[in-house]
């Protein structure tokens, strides 16, 4: 359907094609087309002209008429009636909700300042743009991803520390920057793919899916996957290394120790386009094989041989996911895998790792460069004193925001706008503290589509979002090179809106000289200015690929200032970081232990003698989202504990008995699942967990203090970059519930 026409006629169905964003769901934008009868969306299917997706797409796409039609999706604008965490609620008109968000955001400002207003957001939604610029204007400085997370432990390390040391983000390669994509002359096929600490079987992420492993593997690449647990991917991997939870700097350490010295690495990259392999050579030293299997529990043989075959890959790739930020010195495991790819010659290479394509420069979080914060008002960020990388990437830490809004000191935080995230069931550790902190405000909106423990147990009004099927938007995917739009098949329930017109609305109630659009479609054609399109002309294309190339290094494409190199201080792949050493922090790679570990907390692991990590995906689910629907349920009824058929026995646990998973910070209950997929001192629990079907008020929260494993997961520990923290390397016990 990519023929200028974005509206078919088959079969008795009208059928539209658009592309999959939130909400619903996740953030990967592939290409569907929606069925609907008589006004009604009646089934979902995977466009197969879309060259991004190629007509693959998950369960939570095609199940999307049950989210659409759920009996309980918000469907009007609501007041709070009773106390906070009382289902107890009003409904009202928009432009009452609007009237009192604005008056109450309004006399916050007056009386202690813009910045005692919060904007939190859900997981790089298509939401994120507006929701900045309504921030913004507003004069307020603080934009939160993920709730209170900030992205400090997922996706922000590894785009920070790859900006710092190689000038850009290094994405693996398989073709998708290409619009004929395999077929592409340029392109070339990875000889070895590295997994590290991501399953793209189940997880398709950053722009990413997982079909096109499948697709190379099937062409005769192969494929080493490093994993605590034996995925799907993993079961289909060449040589599976199961590395202790929380490792993967030292893992990479002794990848790079090896080598180096046996010379497996490009002598001629290295000597042009880097500088600091002496540093680099000297800081892996005491890495050898057999020191990284001791810290690891992998053996030094399948080190050496994963090492040695990516090395002398031509090319080799190494996909990475959110496992390499989230521990707590991940700053410089990431560095150490960016190394990896930088000696060995695979960055910016066909089927290699390459830099992000242009996508026209359409930059959906800062396009909006007319509105701009007062002078001074970036300074009040919060807790960025003494992190200048932190300053350097104006983003501030997680932990300091509940802290603030807990002590009022340096200034209160008075209220927040909440749009399509579940903070304390989901959005950051420490769950109780977060959840009394965002307690502790006077006043507390949240937009969603469903009603969600965060909005039954802090919103003062609740706003119903319309799901993507029933709005248009711009669809753009982290490292893509392509633009398509979300194109409305029918229309929204109740009163629902979509976010860009909430948005919309709000922003010209609070600052209406910053909103000068007539309507969300004026607003796009805006936004897609510097592209070249209208909203319009793209949807009608259907989807534009950017031009891209590689080795753009050589000719100096990746630099301002047209000279060949990279986008970094020395204009080469820094092994030994300059701004690093300028900040404080070390210039080349290192390995530290997980606060709480076997070798770092010794006695307290004889107490919690088993290492838990957590966050895996599962098909069914995004997040804390889709609990609510049957069928996705279906797949994953219950919030599940992997455990060893082995360690079970020897605590007396069968498969699916519920189990306490306990530490020294909380415990919260899940059924056990036997697998041998996971090492024997290593359980895997699953997050964001939640239960539509149980009681709405306080204390229940529909369940949300029953198995939520981020109750485990205790304040602090960032690492010394303010980047980072141990979600999957805790420590814990687990025992039998007993009725």
């Amino acid at each position: 359907m990519n023929d200028r026409s974005w509206i078919k006629h088959e079969n008795g169905y009208t059928v539209v094609r658009s592309t999959a964003r939130t909400a619903p769901g996740c953030h990967q934008g592939c290409g569907v087309l929606l069925y609907t009868r008589d006004g009604k969306l009646e089934k979902v299917r995977g466009n197969p002209e879309f060259p991004f997706s190629e007509g693959k797409i998950c369960p939570r796409c095609s199940v999307l008429p049950e989210v659409v039609y759920h009996p309980d999706r918000i469907l009007h604008p609501l007041k709070r009636a009773g106390r906070k965490g009382e289902d107890c609620w009003e409904q009202i008109s928009w432009d009452e909700a609007y009237t009192i968000i604005a008056d109450k955001f309004n006399s916050y400002k007056a009386e202690f300042g813009a910045e005692s207003v919060i904007f939190c957001t859900g997981t790089q939604r298509d939401i994120a743009s507006y929701m900045n610029r309504m921030a913004t204007a507003f004069g307020s400085p603080h934009t939160l991803s993920f709730g209170p997370l900030l992205g400090h432990a997922c996706f922000v390390p590894r785009i920070a520390a790859s900006m710092f040391t190689c000038g850009g983000f290094p994405v693996a390669d398989c073709s998708q920057y290409f619009e004929d994509r395999w077929d592409n002359p340029e392109w070339k096929r990875p000889e070895t793919i590295i997994i590290w600490g991501k399953s793209p079987a189940q997880s398709n992420s950053d722009g990413f899916l997982g079909s096109w492993i499948s697709r190379c593997l099937k062409m005769g690449s192969r494929m080493i996957v490093i994993d605590p647990r034996k995925t799907v991917t993993a079961s289909k991997a060449d040589s599976w290394l199961q590395l202790r939870p929380g490792t993967d700097g030292a893992l990479a350490m002794g990848f790079l120790h090896v080598i180096i010295k046996e010379k497996l690495y490009d002598d001629d990259f290295v000597e042009n386009w880097t500088i600091g392999f002496d540093e680099l050579k000297t800081a892996v030293t005491e890495y050898t094989p057999e020191k990284a299997s001791e810290i690891t529990w992998i053996p030094a043989q399948k080190i050496i041989e994963a090492a040695r075959d990516y090395a002398r890959a031509a090319p080799g790739l190494i996909l990475w996911g959110v496992a390499v930020d989230q521990s707590k010195e991940c700053i410089p495991a990431i560095h150490a895998i960016l190394a990896l790819k930088a000696i060995t010659g695979n960055l910016d290479t066909p089927g290699g790792n390459v830099f992000t394509g242009r996508n026209f420069e359409f930059d959906a979080m800062f396009r909006w460069n007319d509105v701009e914060l007062p002078p001074g008002q970036r300074d009040k960020a919060f807790g960025i004193d003494g992190h200048p990388l932190l300053q350097a990437i104006n983003l501030y830490k997680g932990d300091d925001v509940l802290e603030q809004m807990l002590s009022a000191e340096p200034y209160p935080v008075k209220a927040a706008w909440i749009q399509g995230t579940n903070t304390f069931v989901c959005g950051s550790g420490d769950s109780k503290r977060t959840y009394e902190a965002f307690k502790n405000l006077d006043f507390t909106v949240v937009v969603d589509v469903f009603m969600t423990p965060t909005a039954m147990a802090f919103a003062d009004i609740v706003l119903p979002a319309a799901a993507y099927p029933e709005k248009d938007g711009i669809a753009v995917t982290d490292g893509s090179n392509y633009l398509a739009t979300i194109n409305k098949a029918i229309e929204p329930p109740g009163e629902c809106r979509s976010d860009a017109q909430i948005v919309l609305e709000l922003g010209k109630k609070l600052n209406p000289a910053d909103w000068p659009w007539r309507n969300t479609l004026e607003m796009f054609d805006y936004m897609l200015e510097r592209t070249g399109f209208t909203f319009a002309e793209l949807r009608d294309k259907g989807w534009a690929y950017d031009s891209f190339s590689y080795r753009r290094y050589e000719r100096g494409l990746l630099r301002a200032d047209g000279k060949p190199g990279f986008n970094t201080p020395s204009g080469k792949i820094e092994l030994s970081s300059s701004l690093f050493r300028q900040w404080g922090l070390s210039p080349v790679p290192y390995y530290e232990e997980p606060p709480e570990s076997p070798v770092s907390t010794p006695e307290l692991f004889s107490q919690y003698p088993l290492i838990l990590t957590t966050g895996g995906k599962t098909k069914a689910f995004f997040h804390s989202e889709q609990r609510q629907i049957k069928s996705l349920r279906k797949m994953n009824p219950d919030p599940l504990l992997e455990i060893h058929p082995d360690t079970a026995a020897n605590l007396g646990i069968s498969d699916g008995d519920y189990v306490y998973i306990e530490n020294a910070h909380g415990k919260c209950i899940q059924r056990a699942k036997l697998t041998e997929g996971i090492h024997q001192k290593v359980v895997h629990a699953q997050h964001g967990w939640w239960f539509p079907e149980k009681a709405a008020s306080e204390p229940e929260l529909f369940g949300a203090w029953e198995s939520n494993i981020n109750l485990l997961l205790p304040k602090g520990w960032t690492g010394r970059s303010g980047l980072g923290y141990p979600f999957k390397s805790q420590i814990c016990k687990v025992y039998k519930k007993i009725d």
